[in-house]
């Protein structure tokens, strides 16, 4: 199978305007690199930052077809300011998961949380007796910790309390947030998505942590299923977060949490509008132009 590869260079605060367009698009991974030879210092664990003017690539499936379709509807939502440096290529069939991992190193999230790609542990110094090691490869689905919504959410999943609890990832992709949270103490995780790919890219990366296995339930969207959880999290674009409040808020018990990331800091308010009658919203956390937001079910209206 070949690959249509297009790329964008944008600023900072284009970024997300670009990402979220290609997303849209049924990208099947997404991958920033630097357009101006500026160096970024030393990160504090967890940090993650990118480039004042950056390359955004993004893979999808071709067909004899889909150039003209795909810039075609690139050129109609995006200003012709970003649009004027959009390339494309097509690409022949190789193992993609593994070139995607050439910008792949391992990470860390708080202080005890590390994601490594295979073959590349983190450094035996950096590593306790309390740390959390997940070993993780992307796959064709989206999650591998290096995005500001996946390491918000990592975060988020590496400070809360977890132990005993039940966890719902909605929205897998990569399975990266449902086995982190496995490994970080719940009893029980659920992780759900629409993506035929990112099931079985969960079910690998389950696979590499497989003392873990017992732990977390793959499965595609259940109409019927009513099972309730401690802590739900949903890191997907803002609309479709509204579009799912019923869903999600149903699936949330009385005084569970409710954690959503994928969101651009200027839908934050409409997305929490939508859920603003059932949870009550912890400040926002930031990192770039993203966002996540945590809230509890209040108990009274449950």
């Amino acid at each position: 199978m070949s690959w249509l590869r297009l790329s964008i260079t944008a600023g900072s605060n284009q970024i997300p305007q670009v990402e979220e367009a290609f997303a849209e698009l049924g990208a099947v991974g997404i991958s920033y690199t630097d357009a101006a030879d500026q160096p970024l210092l030393e990160l504090k664990p967890g940090e993650t930052t990118l480039w004042q003017l950056s390359i955004v690539t993004a893979l999808f499936a071709y067909t004899p077809d889909v150039i003209e379709q795909l810039t075609s509807a690139v050129y109609a939502n995006l200003p012709q300011e970003l649009t004027q440096t959009l390339k494309y290529e097509v690409l022949e069939d190789k193992v993609w998961e593994r070139a995607w991992l050439q910008h792949f190193a391992p990470m860390r999230f708080g202080q005890r949380l590390w994601i490594y790609p295979t073959g590349y542990k983190p450094p035996t110094n950096d590593i306790s007796a309390n740390s959390v090691l997940i070993n993780l490869d992307p796959g064709l689905a989206f999650g591998t910790g290096s995005h500001p919504t996946t390491a918000l959410c990592l975060m988020w999943l590496e400070q809360a309390n977890l132990i005993g609890k039940t966890v719902l990832d909605y929205g897998c992709g990569s399975g990266i947030l449902a086995i982190a949270a496995a490994g970080l103490g719940a009893s029980t995780v659920t992780a759900v998505d629409y993506d035929p790919q990112a099931l079985e890219a969960t079910y690998a990366n389950l696979a590499k942590n497989n003392f873990l296995a017992s732990q977390v339930k793959v499965t595609a969207p259940d109409i019927g299923d009513d099972t309730i959880h401690d802590c739900v999290i949903a890191n997907i674009l803002a609309n479709s977060l509204i579009e799912l409040q019923p869903v999600l808020t149903a699936k949330t018990c009385c005084g569970g949490y409710l954690v959503l990331s994928g969101i651009i800091d200027s839908q934050a308010d409409t997305v929490m509008a939508a859920y603003q009658k059932d949870f009550t919203w912890e400040a926002p956390k930031c990192q770039d132009e993203w966002v996540l937001l945590a809230g509890v079910r209040r108990k009274h209206i449950c």
